[in-house]
């Protein structure tokens, strides 16, 4: 036993050290001579007044620091939560501040050992440096949360492994493992791009996905027997798959449970990737039946031409049915079919409101490259500067939006060349008052 205690006093020093340490990532900054002593000393406070062995003494302190406003409070953000006008006067961020926003813009955690070595020792506002960490962050795995937290929330499927609308006794390959596949496939789709600086143009028109097992066997595709990793998939077309829109999680997540919505479907195009506003719809719109069998002698298609017959409805709804028509070859849960619930041929031809007509995804593209590929682009900037901001954006951001879509069509649509230009900005290295 003395042995034990013996070792205890003098491995306490180096406890003490690693406490300090811990407090310092946990800031997101070095220490004071003050707050260290003041760790010390409720540590010694711990031991001595409250007779608490070593273990407990440190394990009350790690609370301490966890639960302290220092921990919970980013400083990099102060004032901008309530923003609701303009104003002229910014604060530039200090080094340690630049080196948190960063880590929650890319990371959604908080700074590195490196990134705060480059804050600490005053480096982080050169641009050089600041580029380099920036690239450096990009390629790490931990750009993934990226993926999850900025594109969750963009695209509405962060809580997607929460879905439960989907009635399982007449869809039972809906399996969880099918559900958290197609909560996962966005999510490897955009970390590819955003670790690889790969074009964001890729959303729209990419022929290939990514997938694992179940959600091959989804899909139709082969799969190698026994792995359960995930892989890419080239020509993905093959399947009518590839990109963001033909993704099973929007298509679920879309859809009532027992039908599909082409309504929902095409407004989560044009409202989520294009960034088109759509008013509420008015009170009292009679819904349209729950299960798609029970339609009788129409088809979807048909019930929806019979809604926009009525001039108020078709002001909006003429703005995404034909989107979402163009899906309607993929059932209630994303499945391809040919025929729907009451075994009706499916009906997806539609005219898009440019006028022209399309049946397939391919037409859907054709439509987005000739009208609105500058409708994605301006939104997804739109987003991802509002993201980094940690704010709704202002009219004085308009200048830095047009900057971001000039440099990103100037560098091949590579998604860091948003990024650097975010980063770079005095939005992103001020905090305004």
């Amino acid at each position: 036993i003395r042995w034990v205690e013996q070792a205890r006093v003098e491995a306490e020093p180096s406890h003490l050290a690693a406490l300090e340490e811990f407090a310092a990532r946990c800031y997101r900054r070095p220490l004071s001579a003050t707050e260290k002593e003041e760790l010390r000393s409720f540590y010694r406070t711990l031991r001595e007044d409250d007779e608490l062995t070593h273990e407990e003494a440190v394990q009350d302190t790690i609370v301490s620091m966890l639960i302290s406003p220092l921990f919970f409070y980013r400083t990099d953000l102060a004032g901008s939560a309530s923003e609701a006008v303009e104003s002229p006067q910014r604060t530039p961020l200090t080094d340690l501040e630049l080196a948190s926003r960063l880590s929650y813009f890319l990371w959604s955690s908080m700074p590195d050992a490196q990134l705060l070595k480059q804050a600490a020792d005053g480096h982080l506002h050169e641009p050089d440096v600041l580029l380099a960490e920036t690239r450096r962050m990009l390629r790490d795995p931990r750009a993934r949360a990226m993926a999850v937290e900025f594109a969750g929330n963009w695209l509405g499927f962060r809580r997607f492994e929460e879905h439960n609308s989907v009635d399982r006794a007449r869809f039972p390959q809906f399996t969880d493992e099918l559900r958290a596949a197609m909560f996962e496939e966005p999510v490897r789709f955009l970390e590819d791009i955003i670790r690889n600086d790969g074009s964001v143009m890729n959303c729209l028109y990419a022929d290939y996905a990514f997938v694992n097992e179940p959600l091959a066997k989804h899909y139709g595709m082969e799969f190698p027997s026994g792995d359960d990793q995930w892989i890419r998939v080239e020509h993905a077309g093959t399947f009518r798959r590839g990109g963001l829109i033909p993704m099973s999680v929007f298509l679920t997540q879309n859809s009532p449970g027992l039908r599909t919505s082409p309504v929902k479907r095409g407004y989560w195009v044009v409202r989520r990737l294009l960034g088109e506003h759509i008013p509420a719809p008015p009170p009292n719109v009679p819904d349209l039946p729950e299960d798609e069998s029970s339609l009788g002698e129409l088809t979807l298609a048909d019930a929806l031409a019979k809604h926009r017959e009525h001039a108020s409805c078709a002001v909006c709804h003429n703005r995404f049915d034909a989107v979402g028509l163009i899906f309607e070859n993929f059932g209630p849960v994303g499945e391809l079919r040919s025929v729907d619930l009451g075994n009706r041929p499916v009906q997806t031809l539609a005219t898009f409101p440019d006028g022209t007509s399309g049946s397939n995804l391919g037409d859907l593209r054709r439509y987005l490259k000739e009208h609105r590929e500058q409708d994605f682009i301006e939104n997804l900037c739109r987003k991802l500067l509002a993201f980094g901001l940690g704010r709704t954006l202002l009219l004085s951001d308009d200048l830095l939006v047009d900057a971001m879509t000039q440099k990103l069509q100037d560098n091949e649509y590579k998604f860091g060349s948003l990024i650097e230009s975010i980063v770079t900005s005095p939005q992103f290295q001020t905090r305004r008052q």
